[in-house]
């Protein structure tokens, strides 16, 4: 029978295999000396849980541009037995602008992925932060132009990716996505194309220093945008019994991020998972999510 959601052991082992990542990856940024801070979910788990928010599935990590293309290529080298990277560059069916760094011999598929030809495992979510234009009317354009091509690459593969909005507006931006994907499929614009011009526009301001630094393909674009002073010098907080580095002012960005009460927990039925489509944790045992 499909699940709709995860059993308690299967979350513990989910997050288990994802703290394996984790540690590798804070090794690989701690013996080369390059920065990281964990982000979103995981910086307001670190604050509120020291540790996952106890129904989250995932771990986000930010990384500057330099030493994000240094660290893939240590995991290429050294932690190729393990783990395969995933991203547009390695995959051109790969359908965000993230990078995910997933364990061999395991799956994880999101019911928006099932019919991309890629291979989907359990991952680290790292996302590459680059220098933002410290004028006010480059740094929009920059922005919401990185914005739209990171929209247009998921729409290349996804006609119908996950929307927040219900109801009528719901509807008709379903029908104006599917529009878009079927055009370019139509027209077979090439994805690693796309994605090419959407990491044309995020490292536009990467030759020299800015004052802010983000990655504006998220939801919105200026959801993952902080300044140097809010960011360093980093500090260390628990995260499941490690000592990870996070944003000096995390506070500040949980307020932009979920408000001021980020501290209050949800209600309980905002708190489910859910369940992707296919999972197998490394033991060969393919779960199966509901449609």
């Amino acid at each position: 029978m499909a699940q709709d959601y995860y059993t308690p052991e299967q979350l513990e082992k989910l997050h288990e295999l994802e703290l394996q990542i984790l540690r590798d990856f804070v090794k690989v940024c701690e013996e080369n000396n390059l920065t990281y801070f964990g982000m979103a979910g995981t910086a307001l788990g670190a604050v509120r849980h020291k540790g996952y928010i106890p129904w989250d599935d995932d771990i986000d990590i930010a990384i500057p541009r330099k030493d994000f293309d240094v660290l893939i290529k240590i995991f290429e080298k050294e932690y190729a037995d393990k783990y395969y990277i995933l991203n547009t560059e390695h995959n051109p069916n790969y359908p965000l602008p993230t990078t995910r760094i997933c364990i061999k011999g395991t799956k994880f598929v999101e019911k928006y992925f099932v019919d991309i030809d890629c291979d989907f495992g359990v991952f680290l979510d790292v996302f590459p932060y680059d220098n933002l234009a410290d004028n006010k009317f480059e740094r929009f354009w920059q922005l919401w132009i990185a914005w739209f091509w990171g929209k247009l690459l998921i729409l290349r593969s996804i006609k119908s990716p996950y929307l927040a909005i219900g109801g009528l507006g719901g509807k008709v931006l379903k029908c104006i996505f599917a529009m878009v994907h079927y055009t370019l499929k139509f027209f077979h614009v090439p994805k690693k194309w796309i994605y090419k011009q959407c990491k044309r526009v995020c490292t536009g301001y990467n030759d020299r220093k800015t004052r802010l630094i983000g990655f504006p393909c998220d939801t919105s674009p200026h959801w993952d945008t902080i300044s140097r002073k809010q960011l360093f010098p980093l500090v260390d907080m628990e995260f499941e019994g490690m000592m990870i580095k996070f944003p000096r002012d995390t506070k500040h960005v949980l307020v932009s991020n979920y408000g001021p009460d980020y501290m209050k927990l949800p209600p309980v039925e905002k708190r489910k998972t859910h369940f992707p489509r296919f999972l197998d944790l490394g033991d060969g045992k393919l779960i199966e999510g509901k449609r």
